[in-house]
């Protein structure tokens, strides 16, 4: 008997610290696309960090995490430097919806790309 209840005692023990959270974001290789962006800047490097960023937000809704603070924002700078105004002004959207402390900053980029197109 009390070999069974030192069994469930353990078990119940090691149960409890094998509770690992989900990850809040899924940053993937945020750090190295954005080095490698302002270590050789070109459209190429351009394309490279957009491609970074699809997969991140891509990945993200895959495990049902939320997209990072800034992935939007960040293609909507690549959309805005490309001249695609109605673009841009969606990620910039889609920033502010997801994280509504960027409002602010986000409005003033809807305004001035609204005023470029």
């Amino acid at each position: 008997m009390k070999l069974v209840l030192t069994l469930l005692l353990f078990t119940a023990i090691l149960s409890g610290c094998n509770t690992t959270p989900p990850p809040m974001y899924m940053y993937e290789n945020y750090s190295e696309s954005f080095y490698n962006l302002k270590k050789v800047s070109g459209d190429e490097s351009d394309a490279q960090w957009q491609s970074s960023l699809e997969s991140i937000i891509k990945k993200s809704n895959a495990k049902a995490v939320r997209v990072p603070p800034g992935i939007y924002a960040n293609l909507g700078y690549i959309q805005l430097k490309a001249n695609h105004y109605s673009k841009a002004i969606e990620f910039f959207e889609q920033e502010k919806s997801t994280y509504p402390e960027s409002s602010r900053f986000m409005e003033n980029l809807i305004q001035k790309a609204k005023a470029k197109g």
